[in-house]
């Protein structure tokens, strides 16, 4: 069984939009593991091409999350904060096993028929060190963008060498992974998202005593951050930490 693991970002597009073009063998489905807290822009983005892709034979799937609160009843925290401690440290993510990978791991089993699944995952050239197994038997990752030796940009250069559109980054509007850059773009240019980001930062901030919790890495309340500065000043992209390399593609 082929499943792509559609998270709609550049990467994961293209390769569902290769399927769709024949330059790629077909798969059974394309799996949206939906978190609920993506940007308003990717979900307009797979509203628009989730028909393109279906009309050519790429079916698409959405999974959601049982559950999608931030902060849990026991006072958990899904989502990688920054912890202000004195080694500011980042508390264990769980966002991604729990929204991501467990709700297309129910749907696998109960759709697969016992069947071995090859899970294409958007990993591109440029990402090599976010390849990583699946964890489980009756899953085998692969990555087709390294096969072809794409890196992003060539994602963006082969979208747009077919006239396709070239999809927003997917990510959780509050990731605390956004580079300086990413979170000026949602304060400037998505005031719903940016609402949802700065609520989401003050209901985690007493969520694990006696330390605040912040999703960005400067430690303060999201709309007292440096945001406008030209260069990423110690902002942290930790890609690398990915699990799985499920998100953000």
């Amino acid at each position: 069984m082929k499943v792509i693991s559609l998270g709609w970002g550049i990467q994961s597009f293209t390769l569902a939009a290769m399927v769709a073009l024949g330059e790629l063998e077909p798969v059974d489905v394309a799996i949206h593991a939906d978190t609920t807290h993506e940007l308003l822009a990717t979900y307009d983005f797979a509203r628009r091409w989730t028909p393109w892709l279906e009309a050519r034979g790429v079916r698409v799937v959405t999974v959601k999350p049982e559950k999608t609160s931030v902060v849990n009843q026991w006072g958990g925290v899904m989502i990688p904060a920054y912890s202000e401690t004195q080694n500011g440290g980042v508390i264990r993510r769980q966002c991604t096993g729990n929204w991501k990978i467990a709700p297309m791991r129910r749907w696998l089993q109960t759709n697969r028929n016992r069947q071995p699944v090859e899970m294409w995952l958007g990993i591109s050239l440029d990402e090599v060190q976010r390849m990583k197994d699946s964890g489980v038997q009756y899953i085998t990752n692969r990555w087709p963008l390294i096969e072809k030796r794409m890196s992003r940009w060539d994602c963006r250069l082969w979208l747009d060498r077919h006239g396709l559109e070239i999809p927003p980054r997917s990510a959780c509007v509050f990731c605390p992974f956004h580079s300086r850059s990413e979170w000026r773009d949602i304060r400037d240019n998505a005031p719903t998202d940016w609402k949802r980001a700065v609520e989401v930062d003050e209901a985690i901030r007493k969520a694990r005593p006696p330390y605040d919790l912040f999703v960005n890495v400067q430690r303060k309340p999201l709309p007292e951050c440096d945001l406008d500065g030209e260069i990423e000043r110690g902002q942290l992209r930790l890609w690398d930490e990915e699990c799985s390399g499920i998100c953000g593609v």
